[in-house]
């Protein structure tokens, strides 16, 4: 669970700002499940700068509440979470601070969307939010806003998670302040699993991934395995601690995206399949399949360039379709590109796709 945040401040003296405005959304890496925005009274000037950097005046705070107002409801959101934040240090320390002041000690794992673009999302001239997003077609309104740059950071951290192909960039880059969180029970994780098609990941104590299934119903497939009493089956029920899930949104991403990442993270535990490939060539060199997304408006795409599947991942097109460079960019690169136009190529043979844009 993370609680993607963003903070804006009066500005002034290291350690002497002020909050003056928080937007935090609960995201269980799927959706907002819930949400805390509001102006804050920082009981102090705001610096002239910032005012013209925000639009957030003395007057506009004057009857909002104080930190200490909105302290409780702060704790209860981020509770049990990571926070995410686009330079989360700066966040952090904010909020730290405030609470230090009511003598609170506020302690809570962090990521840094600032970090993990600069791994996942390469050459980028600038790594700040605004440009950033610009850069990836990921519209970004009221800008300087907490809400506005919280709402951003969301849609950042979305296309960062489908980025971090083997599930090691964002687990090994949270800062712990307890070294590690707490173990959940296993039951209680596959619980949380719904009824969807898609993908799923059983880690061990270290998070490492030690076995991917999929499935049209993978809260199903999951309990399958757990009651399973083959020697493997027990094997990994043994080692397994948590359980992740993407969901995929159509047939044809889940055995793209299920293959792919058995070949990229190799758990310990999946059977090694032979794969055969298809050699044949597209009947076109270069073109788009748009497949059903996870969500309603959000489409499912895969990039064919020269007659090989370059990328894949969501997005929603009204931007994107007509510049093929930010699709590239807001996509994900495929390394092992035989099995994926293997699996491209055996689909469109027996299958038939929402839609197929030609370039």
């Amino acid at each position: 669970m993370y609680a993607i945040l963003d903070i804006e401040t009066t500005g002034g003296k290291f350690n002497e700002e002020g909050i003056t405005e928080i937007a935090i959304h609960k995201f269980d890496g799927h959706e907002v499940v819930d949400t805390f925005i509001s102006l804050i009274n920082p009981e102090q000037p705001i610096q002239e700068f910032v005012v013209r950097l925000t639009g957030i005046n003395n007057k506009m705070l004057r009857n909002a509440p104080k930190f200490y107002e909105v302290a409780k409801r702060i704790v209860e959101i981020t509770k049990d979470c990571i926070i995410v934040a686009h330079n989360s240090a700066f966040d952090y320390r904010i909020l730290r601070t405030e609470f230090e002041r009511l003598g609170f000690d506020f302690e809570r794992n962090t990521l840094c969307t600032v970090e993990l673009s600069q791994q996942l999302i390469l050459d980028q001239p600038s790594y700040s939010l605004g440009k950033l997003t610009k850069a990836l077609g990921i519209p970004i309104t009221e800008r300087h806003r907490a809400n506005g740059d919280a709402l951003a950071t969301i849609q950042l951290f979305k296309l960062l998670l489908a980025k971090d192909t083997e599930k090691s960039i964002i687990q090994s880059s949270i800062k712990y302040f307890d070294r590690r969180l707490e173990k959940e029970k296993l039951n209680n994780l596959i619980n949380e699993i719904p009824n969807v098609l898609g993908i799923f990941y059983v880690h061990d104590t270290n998070g490492k991934v030690i076995f991917i299934g999929k499935g049209k119903n993978i809260k199903a497939e999951i309990n399958n395995l757990f009651i399973k009493t083959t020697r493997r089956a027990v094997k990994i029920q043994e080692r397994a601690v948590s359980v992740s899930y993407n969901k995929t949104g159509n047939e044809l991403f889940t055995r793209l995206k299920f293959y792919l990442e058995l070949e990229s993270i190799s758990p310990k535990f999946n059977f090694r399949k032979t794969f055969k490939i298809n050699e044949d060539n597209f009947n076109n060199d270069n073109f788009i399949i748009i497949e059903k997304g996870r969500e309603i408006e959000e489409n499912a795409i895969i990039l064919i360039e020269n007659n090989v599947v370059i990328s894949y991942g969501y997005t929603n097109l009204a931007f994107q379709e007509d510049n093929i460079e930010i699709l590239k960019t807001v996509l994900t690169s495929i390394k092992d590109n035989e099995i994926a136009k293997s699996i491209v190529k055996n689909y469109l043979n027996k299958s038939k796709v929402k839609k197929i844009v030609r370039f």
